[in-house]
């Protein structure tokens, strides 16, 4: 099984309350490939660096089974570049700086080598950039998700509603939910946006866990209580790579798989919250996956005689 991620590689500048840190490597794509790589190899990365991207970052992603035969790179441009500040409840965050720089001019491509890919995850970009992803694809994937933001409902909309009527799940907060759809229970909010096209749906709820929907069902799986919490930047990415990458690594695209795979996003995403950027992410081994993954189940599991 492989899995196509297509998004952002690019620079951070993040502070929190316990501390800041100059340009750090991150974007979208990064983080999905650092989680998915723990499950699903290859990993075939799509997106655009440009001349300051380090070299060494490209060799540790191949090492772990990441394809770059997608990453475009713009010899005489900057790499996309963010800042970013998070207020006390580590939820809310004020953007500082915003430099497209070559992300302006992206037009991504796949790679004759990346066609019959079983699994396709979108990141967050230009809805008709995810929609000619998919378009370029000679063979539908067996399960195609996709991420998105407040700002393409803001400024593209209809556009954000084609490319919903292609893909087979969204991946969204729960802000994201009730503005798509206008409505503030997050249930009506699932059932209107299942409508618009996806299959399946998971709604992001942070420290508070996350929602997973199809058709009638639905499954909740609670966030894993952690002493310290020192970035959230890249979380919402980790636990998407996370999740393709155990669907993709079992084939299985069943909703009682997919309540497994929100399980395995969720501890992913609670590595990637414990340092700054992508740095427990590259760390983090098998060992303690699996120790997580238990923590987890303890969490939800218990036994009750009904009355």
């Amino acid at each position: 099984m492989s899995l196509i991620t297509v998004g952002t590689m690019a620079f951070d500048a993040i502070e929190t309350p316990f501390g800041k840190t100059d340009k750090i490597v991150g974007g979208s794509a990064v983080y999905v490939a650092y989680a998915a790589s723990n499950f699903v190899k290859p990993v075939q990365q799509i997106s655009i660096i440009g001349y300051d991207f380090p070299k060494e970052e490209m060799d540790d992603l191949r090492s772990r089974g990441v394809h770059l035969d997608g990453v475009e790179l713009v010899p005489d441009k900057k790499s996309f570049f963010w800042s970013g500040r998070y207020h006390a409840d580590m939820n809310s965050r004020d953007t500082l700086v915003t430099d497209l720089n070559v992300l302006a001019d992206f037009d991504p491509k796949v790679p004759d080598s990346y066609q019959g890919a079983e699994f396709l995850m979108l990141g967050n970009l230009h809805p008709l950039t995810q929609l000619n992803v998919i378009q370029e694809l000679k063979q539908r994937p067996k399960l195609i998700a996709m991420d998105t933001m407040n700002f393409w409902m803001e400024s593209a909309m209809k556009d954000l509603k084609i490319v919903l009527r292609y893909v087979d799940m969204l991946i969204i907060n729960d802000a994201e939910a009730r503005q798509l759809t206008g409505l503030f229970s997050l249930v009506k909010a699932a059932k209107a946006i299942l409508e618009m096209g996806p299959k399946y749906l998971i709604i992001k709820k942070g420290e508070h866990g996350a929602l997973l929907f199809h058709n009638e069902n639905v499954f909740y799986a609670p966030a894993l209580p952690l002493e310290d919490v020192f970035d959230p930047t890249g979380a919402g990415d980790t636990f998407a790579g996370g999740f393709m990458g155990y669907i993709a690594k079992s084939g299985d695209i069943s909703f009682e798989n997919m309540k497994r795979g929100i399980i395995v996003g969720s501890a992913m995403a609670s590595f990637c919250v414990e340092k700054f950027g992508a740095s427990r992410l590259k760390e983090v081994t098998k060992a303690e996956i699996d120790n997580r993954i238990r923590q987890f189940k303890e969490l939800v599991s218990f036994e009750i005689e009904l009355v």
